[in-house]
């Protein structure tokens, strides 16, 4: 395997909370600063853009890229999904219910962007012009938490505090699969080319495979305490996660072969995760900087 290389940019202050990053098709990375109510971009060239969000706490959390090749993303406490042209023009969609704490957000094969609402047990959808539906899930206190477009049409999700994946379309209704283990907390969840989904399970240390069939494996961590977090897919077929908890980022090829990269510096609390269109990994660190791991092929 090619040795990977790791490269840290300075793109805020540890104090504004650097949360979830995402790439869009021009190469810059997008992230959000969920304490110092921002979003910013890291351009290829490596200039540093911020654009100020108009709330004194909207809590910008998840971001990624929508169909429209723009960053979207979800303001927790401000209760809204918001996105941002190139030039900085910004626009806010405020959710029909109050207190929703939307959180995870994903685009979907039916040209929309679909989102977790952590408070409310509902996934939402809207559309790239604004018009939001909402679907109330069959758990309560479940903590709907991230989203990701399945191979087969649905969108998928997990639920937090019900230890469970969801999936759910505009045309079929919610259906809940627990994983089994009482601890998992999932959060993060990817699908890879074959159709699987990948699970990061941050309250037992373990990711988990959810294959097309239903059938779940189990690949415990280094540490039960490493508290895997965001997950996603390299076109090489292998998942690249944050492991919050042991400061490194982990990697799991679909045969379930981990390795894990530690970070430069004591208590960078990795979060968010991408792929950018050059197969780099990008994970966004809570000390203010992100962190670029080139991709290395399948062993």
């Amino acid at each position: 395997m090619n040795q990977v290389e790791m490269t840290e940019f300075p793109v805020g202050k540890p104090q504004e909370a650097l949360y979830g990053v995402a790439s869009t098709p021009d190469g810059a990375l997008w992230f959000t600063l969920a304490k110092g109510n921002a979003i910013g971009r890291l351009s290829p060239d490596g200039a540093v853009s911020r654009f100020p969000l108009p709330h004194t706490d909207g809590q910008p959390t998840t971001i990624t890229c929508g169909p429209d090749g723009r960053p979207w993303f979800t303001l927790s406490s401000a209760n809204a999904i918001g996105r941002l042209a190139p030039d900085g023009a910004l626009r806010m969609f405020e959710l029909p219910r109050p207190a929703s704490r939307p959180f995870g957000i994903a685009g979907g094969h039916d040209g929309c962007l679909w989102f977790a609402e952590m408070a409310g047990d509902r996934i939402g959808r809207i559309t790239i012009d604004g018009d939001i539906e909402e679907y109330d899930l069959p758990v309560k206190g479940g903590y709907p938490s991230c989203m990701a477009a399945g191979r087969d049409g649905l969108m998928w999700f997990t639920l937090n505090q019900a230890g469970a994946v969801g999936s759910i379309s505009a045309t079929a209704a919610p259906r809940i699969f627990p994983l089994g283990a009482a601890d998992a907390a999932p959060v993060g969840i990817a699908s890879d080319a074959q159709g699987a989904l990948w699970i990061a399970q941050a309250g037992n240390g373990a990711i988990v495979r959810f294959d097309a069939g239903g059938r779940i494996t189990e690949f415990p961590l280094h540490s039960r305490a490493a508290r895997p977090h965001a997950i996603a897919a390299d076109a090489a077929g292998n998942l690249w996660f944050t492991e919050w908890g042991a400061n490194r980022i982990g990697r799991i090829s679909e045969a379930g072969d981990l390795a894990g990269y530690e970070l430069a510096a004591p208590g960078s609390e990795p979060h968010g995760i991408a792929i950018d269109p050059h197969g780099c990994v990008w994970a966004a660190l809570e000390t203010g900087r992100l962190v670029r791991l080139q991709a290395s092929p399948r062993d």
